[in-house]
């Protein structure tokens, strides 16, 4: 017991904003698509694309800013992907990600192996590297700008406002004027920017790209944004929580006498538990998840 209380520490709460990056880019993006109407399943494989994009422009061009640019511009592109197939060829959102995550699982494996010489992981040498600033890589500063950024423009700026209208009551906006989809398709591409970006965060902050290294962590940011309640704030604190509980378990493995697997099972609980509702019901926004058809006057 005496062990367990012993990993309480500086070191736990930095490595709970280190687990919490990733999340809490990728649940941002949820944020954008979903709160637009747009259900975006896809972020596991818009972090796993920005994660390869990343590693693989910095190792190329020894240039670590160009990566994270890269891997943006990657998680926009795979974004656009999905807007266009749920937006504009009206396909079923929940496919479109799914096929979207199955894409980035084959095709990052597939690339690394292009550009490896058949190697399925790389290295990045330490000028591929973000430097610190303090504890932490310039990344994690720049998730918690995203966060504000995101709560600052959709509570308190009339484009927010618009954002908001469109995953509400869609029609209502269109009566005033907003580009419904128009405003779904600049929601979705964000989504996949932030998403890449969170993607990114994983090979600089380990050193490597390894193989599907997302390993889960777009579906636990949907399920930090159902239990934040579709609100930038709440997705922020729900991700803190996992990351918590994934770098308590980290801290847990081999003290206390008990089996390490007890402990790795911790942040998947936890999802669970945000996703039956347990811990309050979350609305999602109404028209989540429905397309839109612009009436036309007879």
């Amino acid at each position: 017991m005496n062990d367990i209380f012993a990993v309480f520490g500086v070191s736990l709460l930095w490595a709970t904003v280190r687990k919490s990056v990733p999340l809490i880019f990728a649940s941002t993006g949820g944020f954008f698509s979903e709160r637009a109407g747009v259900i975006n399943i896809g972020l596991e494989g818009m972090m796993l694309f920005g994660a390869f994009s990343g590693a693989i422009i910095s190792v190329t061009t020894h240039n670590p800013w160009l990566g994270i640019a890269g891997a943006a511009v990657v998680g926009g592109m795979i974004g656009y992907l999905h807007a266009i197939a749920t937006i504009t060829l009206r396909a079923n959102q929940i496919i479109s990600g799914v096929a979207i995550n199955m894409l980035g699982v084959g095709a990052t494996i597939f690339l690394c192996q292009v550009c490896m010489g058949g190697e399925r992981s790389f290295s990045l040498g330490p000028v591929d590297r973000l430097p610190l600033w303090g504890p932490f890589i310039p990344l994690v500063y720049l998730a918690l700008l995203v966060v504000g950024g995101a709560f600052v423009f959709c509570y308190f700026t009339i484009p927010g406002l618009r954002l908001r209208a469109v995953g509400e009551h869609p029609r209502a906006a269109d009566t005033q004027g907003v580009n419904v989809n128009r405003t779904r398709f600049l929601a979705v591409i964000t989504s996949g920017v932030c998403a890449g970006l969170g993607g990114a965060y994983l090979p600089f902050f380990s050193g490597s790209f390894t193989k599907n290294m997302t390993s889960g962590q777009g579906f636990i940011a949907l399920a930090a944004l159902i239990f934040g309640k579709w609100n930038p704030l709440g997705a922020l604190a729900a991700c803190l929580l996992f990351g918590f509980a994934d770098a308590f378990q980290e801290s847990l493995q081999g003290r206390g006498g008990l089996p390490s697997q007890i402990f790795q099972v911790i942040p998947y609980i936890l999802t669970i538990v945000a996703l039956t509702g347990i811990i309050g019901r979350s609305t999602p926004p109404s028209a989540l998840g429905k397309h839109y058809e612009r009436e036309t006057s007879k």
